[in-house]
């Protein structure tokens, strides 16, 4: 009984908070290949911002 009510008090206080979210294709910015065709991608930081490059070109930059 106590937990029936808990629950109840529980869903009552409860609230949906919509998340906005965006998603961007992920591939190298040298060659462009991604996921979709084989290759690990990586991030490195750079003074511009995050950059993503594929296994073949990651040690290259």
């Amino acid at each position: 009984m106590f937990m029936r009510g808990m629950n109840q008090t529980i869903l009552q206080n409860f609230q949906i908070i919509e998340n906005k979210t965006s998603v961007s294709k992920v591939e190298c910015c040298v060659c462009g290949k991604g996921l979709q065709d084989g290759h690990s991608i990586s991030a490195k930081t750079s003074p511009n911002g995050i950059v993503l490059f594929c296994d073949v070109h990651y040690e290259l930059e």
